[in-house]
């Protein structure tokens, strides 16, 4: 499947959740089992060789191409919540996003310095959720970190960059225009 079909897949809603955001769907995708397929072969393939062993995916979207390459790749899944989502003790990381501020958590004994983890999200944006993501799994200091998203636009600036000793992949590159 090429790029340009998988892109066929999303769904773009201009103005959602507030006026002036052009939100990709990716909800789409996924329920076209080819296009899923194609996304999780992608991200494994990025992946295979770095020894993985936790697959944090960040609430929602990163949860469902997470778990899956979690799977593929025999590593854990992690998942890296809102606020009183998990039942055990957290920690906690506060960002801004385009439209707001937001916190997310993860359970204090999720990761260990044994770990290599992937951080995996549907999409990068201004890099606040993104950034917060890097610095929570940051803080169990884990031999390496890596962060994956299935899209990255392009012409938003980023606003929280995420830190350069984190090495960064998209499989699709789009804009908002």
């Amino acid at each position: 499947m090429t790029d340009s079909e998988l892109i066929k897949t999303l769904r773009i809603v201009p103005d959602y959740p507030v006026k002036g955001i052009m939100f990709f769907d990716v909800t789409t995708l996924f329920k076209d089992a080819a296009a899923m397929r194609e996304v999780v072969e992608r991200i494994y393939k990025l992946y295979k060789d770095k020894g993985i062993t936790k697959v944090a995916g960040i609430e929602s979207r990163g949860f469902i191409a997470g778990a899956a390459v979690a799977e593929k790749l025999g590593a854990g899944f992690v998942p890296v919540r809102k606020p009183g989502k998990l039942p055990a003790e957290t920690i906690s990381e506060s960002y801004n996003k385009e439209y707001g501020t937001d916190t997310i958590e993860i359970h204090a004994d999720a990761i260990s310095p044994d770990d290599v983890v992937l951080i995996h999200d549907d999409i990068l944006a201004t890099g606040g959720t993104a950034s917060a993501a890097a610095r929570l799994v940051k803080s169990f200091h884990p031999k390496a970190i890596y962060e994956n998203f299935i899209i990255d636009i392009t012409d938003v600036p980023r606003s929280a960059p995420i830190p350069d000793d984190i090495e960064v992949t998209s499989l699709l590159k789009l804009s908002e225009t």
